[in-house]
């Protein structure tokens, strides 16, 4: 059972979320795959995500990078989401720890994610730890820049129509790294 750990409400009214549990049960508009650029679905929550979605998420991952080449950090890719509980799949592919300029690689996937949402018109959207897990991204670092990312995002839009990002992190580490990153990122900015 999904598990909210922490709500941040912008003054716009919406909401980021950190949330304990698993990303393929999220009743959501849609969920981030952390995926890689050829869209190959294989370990971590991208596997998890192909095998409770089906099938076709693999081969609409497969379309789409036929027709538009590799998946770019700032250009995710969108399939359906098949048999899972949200409508789509957003593709975003972060870094590898160590090719160089990571935290803007990282931070680019994260506002990818967010306009691309933002286009299909969802008002709802969940991520994972984009980067932490075979990439080697540093939890905490990555935690500070994915929720520097998302906050950046509906503090500059807050017209846009989404209304709520969550976080949704399995391991205990991972949560508590996103809880230090919302503390730090919210009290930061009332201080100044």
């Amino acid at each position: 059972m999904n598990r909210i750990v922490q709500s941040r409400v912008f003054p716009s009214g919406q909401m980021l979320q950190i949330v304990q549990g698993d990303l393929t049960t999220e009743e959501v508009d849609a969920i981030v795959n952390a995926a890689n650029a050829g869209l190959q679905h294989g370990g971590g929550v991208a596997g998890a995500i192909a095998r409770r979605g089906g099938p076709q998420i693999q081969a609409e991952s497969n379309a789409w990078v036929r027709q538009h080449g590799p998946v770019e950090h700032a250009h995710p890719a969108v399939t359906s989401a098949g048999d899972l509980p949200c409508r789509y799949v957003i593709h975003a592919v972060g870094p590898v720890w160590g090719e160089g300029n990571e935290n803007a690689k990282l931070a680019a996937a994260v506002t990818g994610s967010l306009e691309t949402a933002q286009r299909l018109g969802l008002a709802s959207l969940a991520l994972p730890a984009i980067s932490t897990g075979i990439y080697g991204f540093p939890k905490e670092q990555a935690a500070q820049v994915i929720v520097g990312a998302i906050a950046g995002y509906l503090t500059q839009n807050p017209a846009s129509g989404i209304q709520l990002v969550r976080l949704t992190l399995f391991d205990q580490p991972s949560v508590d790294a996103f809880v230090q990153a919302c503390n730090d990122h919210f009290s930061a900015k009332h201080t100044h």
